[in-house]
């Protein structure tokens, strides 16, 4: 992929008006190595045609809002938007050429499916969690399993605000699929999604999830080895949302340099 000039590597962020996506445009404008080219919302917002700095309030950037990323100039698309306004962007990318960093949540095995094929064309960093520190926890977890899952019950607890819809959290269900390749597991024959009623006694060999929905949580994740006599929790908690921007923002100045291909944070931050 080059770039569109020999300056810093161009930016473009969807969903521009939303929490996250003023957030992001925030990252972008502060960081040292990239510059915001292109700020986009969908079609009928009223807040078409503004100024995405004044959105995001850091004051007029000379970049307005527009309905539709077609035609736009951008080297990286940052893209937090919900399933299929997140899917067009990424087709609209890869006929453009451009890289995509991904932190939308909830494809199913199809929509993934879709990502992947664009990944032959273009780079794409896929992550239900940009943070460094989740990232780092997902590190730690491929290390911590082994050693701990003989003699542990393993569960995930996850909370987020009242206005998130995906449940479990991609971030979660990342944990969870972490967890089980490092056993050897398929996740989708061991998870259980919370309980109810009178059942059998817990199988060890099942990985279990906990959901919190309320209030104004940007995310806490806690993953449980509960074993007889002793108890282990890798916690993470995200108290603002630019700690998924800045670390989007990373990803996006790597991936500004990198060949078509599917890379996740454990990418960027070279912990192969």
């Amino acid at each position: 992929m080059s770039k569109t000039n020999n300056s810093a590597p161009s930016v473009a962020v969807t969903g521009v008006t939303g929490r996250m996506g003023r957030v992001l445009v925030q990252a972008v404008h502060a960081s040292e190595g990239l510059k915001l080219s292109a700020a986009v919302q969908r079609e009928g917002s009223t807040l078409i045609g503004s100024d995405a700095g004044e959105l995001a309030g850091i004051g007029k950037i000379g970049i307005g809002v527009e309905p539709k990323l077609e035609g736009l100039n951008y080297d990286v698309l940052i893209d937090f938007t919900l399933i299929e306004p997140c899917l067009t962007h990424i087709e609209l990318a890869r006929k453009a050429g451009k890289a995509v960093v991904i932190g939308t949540t909830g494809f199913n095995a199809n929509q993934r499916g879709v990502i992947e094929k664009a990944a032959q064309d273009i780079p794409i960093v896929l992550a239900p969690n940009t943070s460094v520190g989740i990232t780092l926890c997902l590190h730690l977890l491929r290390q911590m399993a082994p050693v701990l899952s003989e003699e542990s019950d393993i569960e995930i607890i996850e909370t987020h605000h009242r206005h998130k819809v995906d449940s479990p959290s991609g971030t979660a269900v990342r944990l969870g699929e972490v967890i089980a390749d490092s056993l050897g597991r398929d996740l989708s024959n061991c998870a259980v999604y919370g309980r109810e009623g009178i059942g059998e006694p817990r199988d060890r060999e099942t990985i279990g999830f906990a959901t919190v929905r309320g209030g104004d949580v940007v995310g806490d994740h806690t993953v449980l080895f509960a074993s007889e006599g002793e108890r282990i929790e890798l916690t993470h908690k995200a108290s603002s949302r630019m700690t998924f921007a800045k670390g989007a923002v990373r990803a996006a100045k790597w991936l500004s340099t990198q060949s078509a291909g599917l890379y996740d944070m454990q990418d960027v931050l070279d912990l192969r």
